[in-house]
């Protein structure tokens, strides 16, 4: 087939290499920008904060009458932010949770829900046979390939605080002999 100006059947061609590569760096940028830190400043507006790191996953009321914002994000929850804020709403402080840091703030006896407002969500909750009691797990940005993990018994409080395992998901598959 021709592809001359004057052939009346012209042949579909794919984008040059130029465009396609033009387009994943675009798309790499993007991601990139989306779970790059984000910087939270006291005294900005909570929605200020929303639209930088994304949309709000809970609110929890704190002992002191403020309000802890949790904003759950990037790929398996590997960073969850806490704000707190002001009946105003404007920003009293605020960071990235799950780090080994925070981790060490989970000890023997909290409740879930005082776990939920240090760390948040966790990415998975799993039953544990039939003694009552849950595992909650936290995926985060570690080079081990670990994750956090807390039991929680049948009466909803810790259980020796919590622990690193490595995580499943960086496990090879199990193939039998």
């Amino acid at each position: 087939m021709s592809t001359s100006s004057d052939s009346p059947h012209r042949v579909a061609r794919a984008p040059g290499r130029g465009v396609v590569a033009g387009a994943l760096a675009s798309l790499c940028l993007a991601a990139c920008a989306a779970f790059a830190p984000v910087t939270i400043v006291p005294g900005q507006a909570e929605a200020d904060v929303v639209r930088a790191l994304g949309p709000v996953t809970a609110r929890y009321a704190m002992p002191d009458g403020t309000t802890r914002v949790e904003i759950a994000r990037g790929p398996l929850g590997r960073q969850t932010y806490m704000i707190d804020v002001d009946a105003a709403g404007r920003v009293l402080r605020g960071e990235q949770v799950l780090d080994e840091r925070h981790f060490a703030e989970i000890v023997d006896g909290m409740t879930e829900a005082q776990v939920l407002r240090r760390i948040g969500r966790p990415a998975e909750r799993q039953p544990v046979g039939f003694v009552g009691r849950v595992v909650w797990s936290w995926r985060y940005e570690n080079n081990l390939c670990l994750w956090f993990r807390v039991t929680f018994g049948p009466d909803g409080r810790t259980i020796g605080g919590g622990g690193y395992l490595p995580d499943p998901l960086c496990e090879p598959p199990f193939e039998p002999f």
